[in-house]
């Protein structure tokens, strides 16, 4: 077991705008995450690397030019999933490290990087295990937005939210939906 909040203090200055930002929001994806493994009647070993899991999600933040939320690094927001996993290899958890790399959006092809140029290396990076699912599908109900941070989106919003990214990325928001709102 670890604790998240000591990974994310080594990570992010104590009080900062992004240490609240990141705090607040990668509590509410937990709580939501925690109460979808709970009603799929995981075991608490599994729920507790799920809450482990989606309080550092969102660490490579910081890394990230996002003046909004207290974020001053050198890339674009879209690369705070691979560096998220980067900084934890570094901090030895590789499984939890997935799950940082694999969250954006309803997950990343090599062909929806190559076809939108993102600044991000060319791996898949989808979703694989249910704990990365269920972080991935939970984390589009929360925004990082001043004012929306403890606001949780309907399912509606956030369908319309990957919608524009095609059809294959609203069947497989709609599918995770179905799969965890039995």
């Amino acid at each position: 077991m670890i604790d998240p909040y000591q990974i994310i203090q080594k990570y992010y200055p104590e009080g900062s705008l992004a240490a609240h930002v990141l705090i607040v929001h990668s509590e509410a994806v937990a709580g939501k995450s925690d109460l979808i493994a709970q009603t799929l009647g995981l075991q608490p070993e599994e729920r507790n690397f799920i809450r482990e899991a989606a309080l550092l999600h969102d660490i490579g933040i910081i890394l990230t030019q996002a003046p909004d939320i207290g974020c001053f690094g050198n890339h674009p927001y879209i690369c705070h999933g691979y560096l998220g996993h980067d900084l934890l290899i570094k901090e030895g958890l590789p499984i939890h490290a997935l799950v940082c790399e694999r969250h954006t959006g309803t997950g990343l092809t090599i062909e929806d990087i190559e076809n939108q140029k993102l600044p991000i290396p060319r791996r898949t990076m989808l979703p694989v295990s249910l704990a990365e699912k269920i972080i991935a599908y939970t984390d589009k109900f929360f925004s990082k937005s001043h004012g929306q941070l403890t606001r949780e989106k309907t399912f509606e919003e956030v369908l319309r939210s990957v919608r524009r990214f095609g059809p294959d990325k609203e069947t497989i928001l709609a599918g995770w939906h179905e799969e965890f709102n039995r």
